[in-house]
This record gives structure tokens, C-alpha cells and sequence, in this order.
């Protein structure tokens, strides 16, 4: 009686409809995501820099300056989401039991990452990126791939963590 119900006022005003990773469950899954996008935003923040060290602004600019801001808080939101996948489809009583601050690590990348979208204080987003490596490594140990880390040869040109799979 209840689904009839439901079906009934979904129709009327439709609910919003939930995407996963897969749940089937693929057993695909790499942090590396969340590390592209944690690095995204750390160069976001610096072309807002950029932009807001000059004197006047055009409108070009101020064009700019809305887009850099809107991709910086997708990239914020892809941290949480690729994040939340892994520690939430991925991580089970054995991960657990390796990394029982796991959960803690989790919560403090999500409150990062809003701290990120709140601030365009590159600090805030390069501590961010450190997080996301710690959670890389984490995820990495739990299948037992040994990781390294390596100036990403790109802008920002921080240190993420990468798996070692020659060492594996």
C-alpha cells in the first residue's frame, strides 16, 4: 500500500532521482578522483588569485572570475562524492579494522572540502589535498599496494600520492 502510494506522488511531483558509483559492486574503485579534483581546486584558488591582483577588472574578468568559482565548487563537490564512495561502498569491517580512524579521516576531507568551497584561501585547499593523499595512501595499504608520492607535473605542481604497481 505504501509503494502504490508513493508511486502515486512521484508521479505528481517527481522525487529526485539518487546516482551511485555502480552498486552492483564492480570492485572498481581509485582514489584518484578525488586527488585531480582536490589539486583542481588548489588551482582554481590560484587563478582567482590571479585575477583578483589586478587593479581594475573588465567584464571579461568578472566573466572569468564566476566560471573559476563555479568550477572550483564542482571540484569541491567531486572530492566529497568520489570520497564518500570509496570510504562508503569500498571500506568494510576488514579496512576497518586496518584503519579504524578511517571514518575520522573521511569527515574531516568532507568539512575541508567545505571550507574550500567557503574560502578561496589557497592554504585551505592545499591542506585538502593533503587529506585526499592521506585517504589515497589509506585506500592503497588496504589492498596492499604500496604507494609514492610525486610532484603532479602539472598546475599546482603539489605532491599527490600515486599506487606503486611495479612494486605490487
Amino acid at each position: 500500500m505504501i509503494h502504490s502510494i508513493l508511486k502515486i506522488v512521484d508521479k505528481l511531483k517527481p522525487f529526485d532521482r539518487v546516482k551511485a558509483h555502480c552498486d552492483i559492486p564492480c570492485k572498481i574503485y581509485d582514489p584518484n578522483g578525488a586527488v585531480v579534483a582536490a589539486m583542481t581546486c588548489v588551482r582554481m584558488m590560484d587563478l582567482i588569485e590571479e585575477i583578483g591582483a589586478k587593479e581594475t577588472l573588465s567584464l571579461s574578468d568578472h566573466a572569468q572570475l564566476a566560471r573559476l568559482v563555479n568550477e572550483k565548487e564542482i571540484a569541491c563537490r567531486t572530492v566529497k562524492e568520489e570520497v564518500r564512495i570509496i570510504w562508503g561502498d569500498y571500506f568494510k569491517a576488514p579496512q576497518f579494522a586496518k584503519f579504524p580512524d578511517a571514518s575520522e579521516l573521511v569527515h574531516s576531507i568532507m568539512m575541508q572540502a567545505s571550507k574550500c568551497k567557503q574560502s578561496i584561501a589557497k592554504s585551505e585547499a592545499a591542506e585538502l589535498v593533503e587529506k585526499v593523499n592521506q585517504f589515497a595512501d589509506m585506500f592503497w595499504q588496504t589492498k596492499d599496494v604500496p604507494t609514492y608520492r610525486a610532484i603532479v607535473p602539472y598546475p599546482p605542481a603539489l605532491e599527490a600520492v600515486f599506487p606503486d604497481l611495479k612494486g605490487s
